[in-house]
């Protein structure tokens, strides 16, 4: 490890410490000029790829996920801490669903995450990400949310998920119904 002070590349370990998030904090001295600095070690997360509408793929990126769910919250009474746990929870079951997701499968979860916290940013949310047309489509996404149940406080609502629909989404007006009846509530990370 290189000095941060004097860029020597000797240093010691003075200190070792488990850090926030599944992370490792280190102190260090360095051996020429005796500076002391902090340094922190985390596990390198598995990559996965998002396959757009378009056929491009890009590497899922937790930050624009992050932006992505704070513009459509706001002005809503949605807190940093809310969406940092939603975004973990999408980052988790984007990596749980293997090396490459349809953009789609992504949204999805994000729109259900949002709608568990606040269904308002929910619907502004999908008002981008279903590039909805007319009044008529955000109608059928405000029906779809006062239809359908929210699940309890330590829940968030995800259709159970059969091998062959893995990243099976359903836009509006497709089997709505069949999603909506395989819908179950699972424990919220």
């Amino acid at each position: 490890m290189r000095c941060s002070f004097c860029g020597h590349d000797q240093t010691q370990v003075v200190d070792t410490r488990p850090a926030a998030e599944d992370g490792i904090r280190r102190r260090r001295e360095c051996d020429s000029c005796g500076g002391r600095f902090t340094t922190y070690e985390k596990a390198e997360e598995p990559r996965a790829t998002v396959l757009k509408r378009d056929g491009s793929r890009e590497r899922f990126d937790r930050q624009k996920l992050l932006r992505g769910l704070a513009r459509a919250a706001g002005g809503r009474p949605v807190s940093e801490e809310e969406l940092d746990a939603i975004a973990d929870w999408v980052a988790r079951s984007v990596r749980a669903a293997g090396a490459e997701v349809p953009a789609a499968y992504v949204g999805d979860l994000a729109e259900r995450g949002l709608a568990r916290v606040d269904p308002v940013s929910a619907i502004q949310f999908a008002s981008v990400y279903r590039n909805l047309r007319d009044l008529d489509e955000l109608e059928a996404v405000v029906r779809r949310f006062k239809e359908e149940p929210l699940p309890g406080a330590e829940q968030l609502a995800l259709d159970s998920v059969r091998p062959e629909e893995q990243h099976r989404s359903f836009p509006l007006g497709e089997s709505e119904t069949a999603a909506s009846t395989r819908r179950v509530h699972v424990p919220q990370p």
